[in-house]
Order: structure tokens, then sequence, then C-alpha cells
């Protein structure tokens, strides 16, 4: 993991980042745009799915990302894309990009012995179980789908699904593991949102096994997070250039 073990407080935002730049480019390729990973960020020269970066930071020199900025610009004007500036160093209003949100990265190590798979959760498996857990997390509805039927074929990647007592899907959330380190990301639940999210944290490890999970929260997804023993690693910022 790019200079780290990626174990508690070793883990570093670099580390984070490119445990999430390994799922963006998981998204991408199951679009049939996979992007190119480099030494100083991940970038992808082909329209993302919504909600989905062209652009990761993965060290927190500036001057290459720019210059894959500029090189973004002629490719993908006049379509709208954005960038995920990991170490939050960039100029980027002053090149006409708009500030999405601020966040931080956030880690917490995983205890030695791990608390059971809670019951109700699943790994999603098939493409029907695909299609009702993305219309339950609801980001997407009434676009073009993000998440597709190849992601259900990495080992990697876990979708992971709560039913309810009716059978519904009352939380979800999605693990990666790069290395030593698995990604939470794409969370979410219809009530008790910290208890659920704990949940979903034994599930994911239940299904891939790591020594930390990493992540990035913002506003009261941040605090909820600390309070279930995630520190932060640093600041983040997501910028949109607009089409």
């Amino acid at each position: 993991m790019r200079g780290s073990t990626g174990v508690g407080s070793e883990v570093r935002v670099e580390d984070a980042a490119a445990n999430n730049s390994a799922w963006c480019d998981a998204v991408c390729s199951a679009h049939g745009r996979p992007g190119e990973l480099l030494e100083p960020y991940w970038i992808s020269r082909a329209p993302t799915p919504p909600y989905y970066p062209n652009l990761v930071t993965l060290d927190p020199a500036p001057g290459p990302a720019l210059e894959a900025i500029r090189e973004l610009e002629r490719a993908l004007s006049p379509a709208a894309w954005a960038v995920k500036d990991s170490f939050a160093v960039l100029p980027l209003e002053r090149a006409g990009f708009r500030l999405l949100f601020d966040g931080e990265w956030i880690a917490r190590s995983v205890p030695a012995v791990r608390r059971p798979r809670p019951s109700g959760w699943i790994r999603v498996r098939s493409e029907p179980e695909l299609a009702a857990w993305e219309a339950a997390w609801g980001e997407s509805a009434g676009q073009p789908r993000v998440f597709l039927p190849a992601l259900l074929r990495r080992p990697e990647i876990a979708i992971l699904a709560a039913r309810d007592e009716g059978g519904g899907i009352a939380a979800g959330g999605i693990a990666n593991r790069t290395g030593s380190l698995v990604g939470l990301t794409n969370f979410f639940a219809r009530e008790q949102r910290a208890a659920r999210r704990a949940e979903c944290i034994d599930a994911a490890l239940d299904e891939l096994p790591g020594a930390a999970v990493v992540g990035y929260e913002s506003g009261d997804s941040l605090a909820e997070a600390r309070g279930l023993g995630f520190r932060s690693l640093g600041p983040l910022r997501v910028w949109l250039r607009e089409g």
C-alpha cells in the first residue's frame, strides 16, 4: 500500500485514497471504461458514471495533478466532470471548478477478535438483488444504473444488504479490499444509522477480512463514524467542472 502497511495507526491518506481509487476503477470498468493508475493519481479519460470522478489524487504534490487536469479539460470538454483532491491542496476554484463538498478520510483498526456477522445481512450475488439494492440506495433514481453486474464477479468487492422483516432492504453498503485495508462506501440506512453502520462494518469484515477499515465522510456522517471509533486521517475535497 504505497509505502505503508495499512494497519491501524499507520494508515495514511495515501492508503485510503488508493483504496478508494481502486473502487472508482472497478465501477468504471464495470461500465467498460477502466481508468489508469499512475504513481501520482488515478485517471479516467472517458466519461465516468454519475457520482464518480475522473481524477483521484494519490500524492500531495499538486503539479502532476494540475497537468492531468489540463489534459482532462481537453479530452472531456464540454461535459461535466469531477476531481477528488485527496489532500485538499489543489487551487481549482481558479480553474473554473465548483467545490462540491469537503470531507475527511477516516480509518479504524480491526480488533484481533472480530464480532460475529450480524443477522439479516447478506452479500448481494445476483442481478435482481443488485437492482433492488440500488433502488433502496436511491441516489440514482431516474438516472442510468451506477452499479452493474460485473461488480458481483469481483472477489475483492462485497455489496452488502440488510433485510427487514418483510424481505425488503433496510440498509446497505459496499466494501472493497486492497491489501490489508477494507474500504466502506455507499452506506445507507432507513433508520438507526449508527447501529446499522456498525453492523455493516461487521458484515464487511466477515466477507473481506482486513486489518483496518477506511473511507471518507462529511457532516453528520463524519460525526457518526467518529462515534464508532474512526479517526480522521486528513481532509479531502471533491470539485466539479461543470459542462
